[in-house]
């Protein structure tokens, strides 16, 4: 795959994800102040903190591990709803941070990649992203989505029927990115495979962790909990290996190296956690299995 496609990757997936958001779901963020903020504070600052810490501690190669903190600055998508929804999870905060997170993350992904290159590469001989490719990840990143929304707001029905077309062609995408990386990045997936693999496990499990513990030591009800883990915990890989391999923006298949690999892993590993918090956390258990909240929600999604 050429990589000139890669920003089309971009605007296809962030388009998907602006086709579930409606204004709707941004008024409800007014009702859900407190595990909205717990989420962003945990997204936006605790998460990414760790994210750094993980590369340093399996001292991955710089290009690694920006790779690896690109994947941290991503947004979730609708992945994480579905997860949610089948896991019982709250599905109306989900929705609701999957639209903030996709507003945030407009400012977080170039803010964090910026910071993170400066970390890694900061040695005088590398420039931290250049304005003109923070203001291209902006973009690429928020007018996708802001069409999206519009298109639901304006046009609902269409919406409806563009979701599921959408959502295929990025779920194809997906795995049409992960394989052109791995052919195209294999002698750097091949010689550093189980440093990374460990990585990117630790991560994935860390925030899945960090999404859940928090929520729930901060008193909120175990379905809210399963919502903001899946949110910190699902990373789009595909808008990480768009913004990594465009020639626009990073053009880095060592950056994409891990976004591939999470790519493979993260859904796995998320079924896992889910599933044990489930057993393990007797709170949950009590939790009836249908609140009206959900429902509403479970209507505005697609079949």
């Amino acid at each position: 795959m050429d990589n000139r496609y890669f920003p089309f990757v971009i605007v296809v997936v962030m388009l998907a994800l602006g086709l579930t958001l409606t204004v709707a779901d941004f008024k409800r963020a007014a009702t859900v102040r407190r595990p909205l903020a717990v989420a962003l504070i945990c997204q936006s600052l605790v998460l990414p903190t760790l994210c750094l810490m993980i590369a340093e501690a399996f001292h991955l190669q710089p290009v690694l591990a920006i790779g690896l903190m690109l994947m941290a600055a991503t947004p979730g998508g609708t992945t994480s709803s579905v997860l949610s929804h089948l896991f019982n999870g709250d599905l109306a905060l989900n929705v609701t941070l999957t639209a903030i997170n996709a507003v945030l993350s407009v400012f977080a992904l170039p803010a964090i990649l910026a910071v993170s290159m400066a970390w890694f590469q900061g040695d005088g001989h590398f420039i931290p992203l250049q304005p003109g490719k923070f203001l291209a990840v902006f973009g690429f990143v928020l007018v996708p989505v802001a069409v999206g929304i519009a298109i639901r707001h304006r046009f609902p029905d269409l919406a409806q029927r563009l979701q599921r077309p959408v959502r295929v062609v990025a779920a194809l995408l997906l795995v049409l990115v992960i394989t052109a990386s791995v052919i195209k990045g294999h002698a750097t997936l091949f010689s550093n495979l189980g440093v990374l693999t460990g990585a990117v496990v630790c991560f994935c499990a860390v925030s899945l962790t960090v999404g859940y513990l928090v929520p729930r030591l901060m008193r909120l009800a175990p379905r809210q909990a399963i919502a903001v883990s899946l949110e910190i915990g699902m990373h789009n890989a595909t808008v990480a290996l768009g913004i990594a391999l465009s020639p626009q923006l990073l053009n880095s298949l060592e950056m994409a190296t891990p976004a591939a690999v999470y790519g493979m892993v993260a859904p796995f590993i998320a079924l896992a956690f889910i599933g044990t918090v489930r057993r393990l956390d007797p709170a949950f258990r009590d939790v009836p299995r249908v609140e009206s909240s959900v429902e509403n929600v479970v209507d505005e999604q697609p079949a």
